[in-house]
């Protein structure tokens, strides 16, 4: 039995680890804004809903409270906000707002520490406890993306785990960055990767790569660390 904490988990990549990840018998906490749909579901396996503003400072207590003593096993930090006009042919950096820009970098980064900060006594607890970041290939060296916040917390990210990767390692702890390129999420897990394939043609990766990466890094024994994944789309002009 495993226990998890999935962010970011309503919908798109979040909500295809809830319902894949997890088997008969684990519990699963989600965090998120909106109430998923995933506590409907009837597969033996237990979920909970933390409804919680990661913009706010006390999200990480909040989080923290809501487990109190119970052991953590896989921490998965599945968030990333980007600006307004991102992903789009008429980006501008220079007309980007600067509260948005503060948005960001809490949500991505600041809330990532606060968050994990204070779940660590939950980890400890467990005997192979894995701390998952999902991150970009925008957070890595000679991209091509022009969104300064959104990359700058992406490269962050990648700082975040190599710093806990130093500060967990008495614990047993293993902390992994995953950096995927673009994701196609507007296809549902439930219609299979070659939908995805046929009407991508290797520019967008399928959820279920990225699912199987994450399943393969917290089978592992305590004994492996994967510090970090790059898995670009195959034809991804941007990698």
């Amino acid at each position: 039995m495993r226990n998890f904490i999935i962010f970011g988990a309503s919908k798109g990549l979040g909500e295809s680890f809830v319902k894949e990840l997890p088997e008969a018998g684990d519990h699963v906490w989600i965090v998120s804004r909106s109430r998923p749909e995933t506590l409907q579901l009837d597969d033996g396996v237990n979920r909970y809903w933390i409804k919680a503003d990661l913009t706010s400072v006390e999200a990480g207590n909040k989080i923290a409270d809501a487990f109190n003593d119970t052991a953590l096993d896989v921490l998965i930090y599945n968030v990333g906000i980007w600006e307004s006009n991102g992903f789009r042919e008429d980006y501008d950096f220079e007309q980007d707002d600067t509260a948005e820009i503060v948005n960001i970098l809490n949500v991505n980064i600041v809330s990532a520490i606060n968050c994990i900060q204070k779940l660590l006594p939950n980890l400890r607890k467990s005997d192979n406890a894995k701390i998952i970041l999902i991150g970009s290939t925008a957070g890595l060296e000679n991209n091509h993306f022009t969104q300064v916040s959104f990359t700058a917390s992406k490269f962050g990210l990648r700082g975040i785990g190599n710093s806990l990767r130093e500060h967990v390692k008495k614990y047993g702890i293993g902390v992994t960055v995953i950096n995927p390129g673009e994701i196609a999420t507007q296809v549902p897990y439930k219609d299979g990767v070659e939908k995805v394939l046929s009407a991508y043609q290797g520019t967008q990766i399928p959820l279920q790569d990225i699912v199987s990466l994450v399943k393969c890094v917290i089978h592992l024994s305590r004994a492996s660390c994967v510090k970090e994944i790059n898995i670009p789309a195959m034809l991804d002009e941007n990698a």
